[in-house]
């Protein structure tokens, strides 16, 4: 379409999951639900409408190895966009993906910075590895480095005691965390583990990934305090294979990933049925695909949350949390077409049949 081209969307728009309009223009590059006076050049979609998928655990420029060139970043965010998923909270990446913010075409990416870990105590060539008297220093830099947000490895496998533990001691975690937070960011934490939970949701933190081993004694805690989980069941889906690959290595570990794999599901609905906020992450980038979003919504669905609220944490409850707006009436257009309902049948997310993002059809 042409600079003074208008795009006309017919159908179903959720603006909301009780919101629904019949239509929306897009003039220069905004959504309205006004009909533009001078449409000269118009072109039509027919479908039902949502706004771009999120999801909020994404590494763009990683792969299982490090920090991939930038050709390699491009397909893995062209991947994310063409599967419908227009906004990106990368979890950390050792990659200066900044490039990517002149591009239209491409998902918008909120970022986390670099991974900040214990020495020897994560992948190899992701994080900076420090040890806890450097925490605060690297936070405050992955800060004003990042999009409001900072990642840290809250644990990982101790090779001493051949089991996953917590890498941070409470004082340092609740110093570091007062300090991103005083410069304006969000921290968030991998954690696979139960005993890493209570120091760093007591310390302030504001999110965990993946969350496996939340219990009773953590839910409550969890719950009061607001904070958030990305649960990436399509990435806790590896566990077993993990655990085969690491026996004979470190047994107890092993049989400990196996044990978190099995309740999986049960820890996060048992997480959703205490209010806790649950969104859509697929820990992309690393060793699993991207464009796996709707895969993570039909994951959240078999954990036993309601389709509806399934849908809302990789769409409006999504973006208001990243504080991105929606489809509201002047926002930017980037949405999705689909062929049916998708609060009907979460499946439907995994087919669109239309992208538009700055109001370009892209796909």
């Amino acid at each position: 379409m042409s600079d003074r081209a208008v795009l006309h969307v017919k159908g179903r728009v959720l603006v909301g999951p009780d919101d629904v309009a019949d239509e929306l223009w897009v003039v220069g590059g905004r959504i309205t639900y006004q009909r533009p006076a001078t449409a000269r050049d118009v072109r039509t979609l027919q479908g039902w409408v949502l706004p771009g998928l999120v999801d909020a655990h994404c590494h763009v420029g990683l792969d299982a190895h490090g920090a991939v060139p930038a050709d390699v970043a491009e397909k893995q965010a062209l991947t994310d966009r063409d599967a419908g998923t227009l906004l990106l909270r990368d979890a950390g990446s050792p990659s200066d993906t900044r490039w990517i913010d002149d591009r239209d075409d491409l998902p918008r990416i909120i970022r986390a910075g670099r991974h900040i870990a214990r020495t020897r105590r994560y992948i190899r060539n992701y994080a900076h590895e420090i040890e806890p008297e450097d925490l605060v220093a690297y936070v405050a830099q992955e800060a004003r480095r990042g999009d409001g947000w900072v990642k840290l490895v809250g644990d990982w496998i101790d090779r001493g005691t051949g089991d996953l533990s917590a890498c941070w001691p409470r004082g340092a975690v609740q110093a570091a965390i007062a300090e991103a937070h005083r410069l304006g960011a969000r921290v968030t934490a991998h954690c696979f583990a139960e005993d890493s939970l209570t120091d760093l949701v007591e310390a302030g933190i504001d999110c965990i990934e993946h969350a496996t081993g939340l219990t009773d004694e953590t839910i409550p805690l969890f719950a009061e305090r607001g904070v958030a989980i990305v649960p990436t069941l399509v990435n806790i889906a590896t566990f077993p294979g993990l655990a085969d690959g690491g026996q004979e290595k470190y047994p107890r570990w092993a049989d400990h990933m196996r044990r978190l794999h099995a309740r999986r599901y049960d820890t996060v609905r048992s997480a959703h049925d205490a209010g806790i906020p649950v969104f859509v992450g697929t820990d992309a980038g690393g060793a699993l695909a991207h464009g796996l979003a709707a895969a993570e919504v039909v994951e959240l669905t078999r954990a036993g949350i309601p389709p509806l609220e399934a849908l809302s944490a990789t769409t409006w409850a999504a973006r208001e949390w990243l504080g991105r707006p929606g489809l509201g009436e002047g926002a930017p257009a980037d949405f999705v077409v689909y062929d049916s309902d998708p609060r009907a049948d979460v499946r439907a997310l995994a087919a669109p049949r239309g992208i538009v993002m700055n109001g370009a059809v892209v796909r």
